[in-house]
């Protein structure tokens, strides 16, 4: 069956049903197709204690927001689920149903499905950031009776195997499933690359707030003079707690994890790693007294350092030199949370940069028509966040209905 719509959404995520928000307040026909069941990641693709690393006050969409009675606390997974599930409500969602491919068509595209053919004049591409999980190639050469784990695969402590467990990456996610799998009274080993260090709060205030303050969540992509880097940065290394606390690499040290370096490589049956951390942290901490430095002078230049407490900033990370080496028979399982790549087999190559990521403009894709939402920095810096991706979406849905007329017009 083939069906004609004049928009055809790709994800029935935050930044899916968004679009389908704003496509709606513009009286434009569409439909989202969903592999799964709205909100599909928050749902299958998450650890049972994640919550958001942003305060319930920024959870907001365009017409939808956090009404709760804990604006400072922070949402779990379940949570998110059920708040997007209100949100798309009354949304022309079709779940369960798989894109098999995207082809260029006469004034338009046909977008081929497990569920039947739509042929569309615009294309919106909202799968999100969480592609396929990346694992490097070391992974390969891990001795057969390691079990290995994306973060994505990780639910809970007691999923894993007795015995020691190495986890690579210490941006948000790695940091908190070593955090967890110490505290669940396992012995943690964190392979640690760059990294964004960052306090929950600081003067008494989150960390998010202030970046919203400073305006800094704010900044556009055309405003930046390296956006590939700025696109590149790793994901804060926070945690969401009712109780508010930090994770960075010298909490986790203090209470027992032990640190190295960048995942190097395997040479037999020894790991080796680089000798990097100390490096790592230092720039790492340089960045943070920059962000710290900008606080304290915003504070000041505001009348603010009356209102919030004084400033209270974290010290020097001081960890031992890591190890570079390191025998994997004391290793029973090993979490990859080393991020992820770009999957798009769905879409022509010629819409593909050539690590495969989309390439676009903001937003806008190579072919007039097809747009993408919810990567990192796409618009603005909090573009992956769900306070970021709503004012994408309106933006963007200006600009398809632009194209739309241009279309009716015969100018496309």
């Amino acid at each position: 069956m083939t069906t004609s719509i004049p928009v055809t959404i790709i994800g029935a995520g935050q930044a899916g049903l968004a679009m389908s928000r704003c496509l709606t307040d513009r009286s434009i026909d569409h439909v989202v197709l969903e592999r799964g069941e709205v909100a599909n990641a928050w749902r299958s693709e998450r650890w049972d204690s994640l919550r958001l690393l942003t305060p319930n006050w920024m959870t907001r969409l365009p017409h939808h927001r956090y009404e709760g009675d804990d604006p400072d606390g922070y949402m779990t997974a379940v949570e998110v689920a059920g708040f997007l599930d209100g949100y798309g409500r009354g949304a022309p969602v079709r779940t369960n149903t798989t894109v098999e491919s995207v082809r260029s068509a006469e004034r338009g595209f046909t977008v081929t499905t497990d569920q039947g053919v739509w042929t569309t004049r615009s294309v919106v591409v909202a799968t999100g950031a969480c592609g396929t999980p990346r694992r490097p190639a070391v992974a390969d050469l891990l001795p057969s009776g390691i079990r290995q784990l994306d973060a994505t695969g990780y639910r809970r402590p007691d999923q894993l195997d007795d015995g020691r467990v190495l986890v690579v990456g210490a941006s948000a996610s790695g940091a908190q499933i070593a955090d967890e799998l110490q505290r669940s009274g396992r012995d943690v080993l964190l392979a640690v690359g760059d990294h964004t260090r960052l306090p929950r709060t600081y003067r008494g205030m989150d960390i998010h707030w202030w970046m919203h303050r400073l305006g800094l969540l704010d900044e556009r992509y055309d405003e930046v003079e390296d956006l590939a880097r700025a696109r590149r940065v790793p994901s804060l290394q926070l945690i969401g707690t009712p109780e508010r606390r930090s994770i960075g690499l010298d909490v986790l040290h203090a209470a027992g994890v032990q640190m190295v370096g960048r995942f190097a490589g395997i040479a037999g049956s020894t790991a080796q790693f680089s000798g990097s951390l100390a490096n790592q942290c230092a720039s790492a901490d340089l960045k943070l007294g920059r962000l710290l430095d900008s606080i304290d002078e915003h504070a000041t230049a505001t009348g603010l350092d009356t209102e919030v407490l004084a400033p209270d900033r974290p010290g020097p990370t001081d960890l031992p030199p890591g190890e570079t080496t390191l025998d994997l028979g004391s290793i029973s399982t090993v979490v990859w949370a080393t991020g992820f790549r770009p999957d798009y087999p769905w879409l022509e190559p010629h819409l593909l940069d050539r690590k495969g990521a989309i390439a676009h403009d903001g937003g806008v894709m190579q072919q007039p028509g097809m747009y993408v939402l919810g990567l990192p920095f796409l618009r603005r810096r909090k573009s992956s966040f769900i306070d970021g991706v709503g004012q994408d979406a309106i933006e963007l849905s200006e600009h398809l209905s632009g194209h739309l007329d241009a279309v009716a017009v015969g100018r496309c």
